[in-house]
């Protein structure tokens, strides 16, 4: 099952979206968009990207926290 998007408008005028694993557990938050036009255009950059996107590890080197990805993990 995939995840979920929720589009909402935060305490003030600006709409933002999280994105929700199928358990529920909240996995990403968007920055806040003025329109919530440009809140939708977000989650479809997010939608395209996000399936082929490499991960750049900029984390100081320290063996005893490497994080090994495993073939076919998303």
């Amino acid at each position: 099952m995939a995840g979920t998007f929720e589009l909402f408008q935060d305490e003030g005028t600006s709409f933002v979206f999280r994105l929700k694993a199928p358990d529920g557990e909240v996995v990403a938050v968007s920055a806040q968009f003025s329109d919530k036009a440009s809140a939708v255009e977000g989650i479809h950059a997010i939608r395209e990207c996000a399936g082929t996107g490499l991960i750049t590890d900029l984390c100081p080197s320290n063996p005893h926290d490497a994080v090994v990805e495993k073939p076919g993990a998303a």
